[in-house]
């Protein structure tokens, strides 16, 4: 849940759960796994040649490899400062889990604009990110609606994007998450990015697993949000190094465990980050 589960620093404590818990495994369909390296608009920091990059094309094949010997479906995508988007089943649609709690986050900070942002939405914010409560979530999706998804979706070029009626069930891709979470800076209004940063920063410990120590490990900064209900789990972060950044989605269904799907995302972002 910028409450509660794809995967190494595992934090021993009690998780809160993610979704719902009547909330049904959702099935997803995968088409055959598709490789694909195709241009996309992304917009870039500075950048030099001198840095190093923090993604390579033979990081991307392994973890490809790797994805393709996990049990379930794994899509994942990688989006890079040149607009290259590379991965796997990157645009096989999943149920969102907690994932889309950084999209409500960026639609809410929308809606005020440079405006002041009051104490109980910042709080209500703080709570949906930082512990991935699902009542906050409930509370700011009440506001927001699905009209404030899909304009979020829209100004983050998503192409696969569909709102269902309850945010956990929502419908989304490696691919699009890959765009949105590379190009929150520029989706989130100025005056509150460091805030939305801050939150996308600090999720607590026990939450921290996938995509998160590996980056910590690579000396990259890591603004992230994960997701999960039985047989989903997903992570996607923006991360950081210098002038360099690098988006990477990971969403997985039909794993076995959390905790397998939790192993998959970091077996993939160990291949993938460098």
């Amino acid at each position: 849940m910028l409450a509660a589960s794809a995967v190494v620093l595992v934090v021993v404590a009690v998780r809160a759960p993610s979704g719902p818990a009547s909330l049904a495994q959702t099935q997803t369909t995968a088409a055959p796994a598709t490789v694909e390296a195709v241009p996309v608009k992304a917009t870039s920091t500075t950048s030099t040649s001198r840095s190093p990059v923090l993604a390579t094309a033979a990081g991307v094949a392994s973890a490809r490899k790797f994805a393709a010997r996990r049990r379930g479906v794994v899509g994942f995508a990688v989006l890079d400062g040149q607009g290259r988007m590379r991965g796997v089943n990157r645009s096989v649609q999943f149920p969102s889990a907690s994932v889309v709690k950084a999209m409500l986050l960026v639609a809410t900070l929308r809606r005020y604009g440079h405006g002041h942002l009051d104490a109980k939405t910042a709080q209500t914010l703080t709570r949906m990110i930082e512990v991935s409560d699902n009542d906050a979530a409930d509370a700011i999706y009440r506001r927001v609606g699905a009209a404030g998804l899909y304009r979020v979706a829209n100004a983050a070029h998503a192409r696969h994007f569909r709102d269902v009626g309850y945010w956990a069930s929502a419908q989304l891709t490696a691919a699009d998450q890959a765009r949105f979470f590379y190009n929150i800076d520029k989706l989130v209004p100025s005056t509150h990015r460091h805030f939305a940063r801050k939150l996308l920063s600090s999720v607590v410990s026990y939450q921290r697993w996938g995509i998160a120590p590996v980056a910590a490990h690579h000396n990259m900064k890591a603004f992230f949000k994960g997701g999960w209900r039985t047989g989903i789990t997903h992570q996607v972060a923006l991360l950081i190094r210098g002038n360099r950044r690098v988006a990477l989605a990971v969403l997985t269904s039909g794993a076995p465990s959390q905790a397998y799907g939790e192993q998959t995302i970091e077996g993939i972002a160990a291949r993938v980050l460098r």
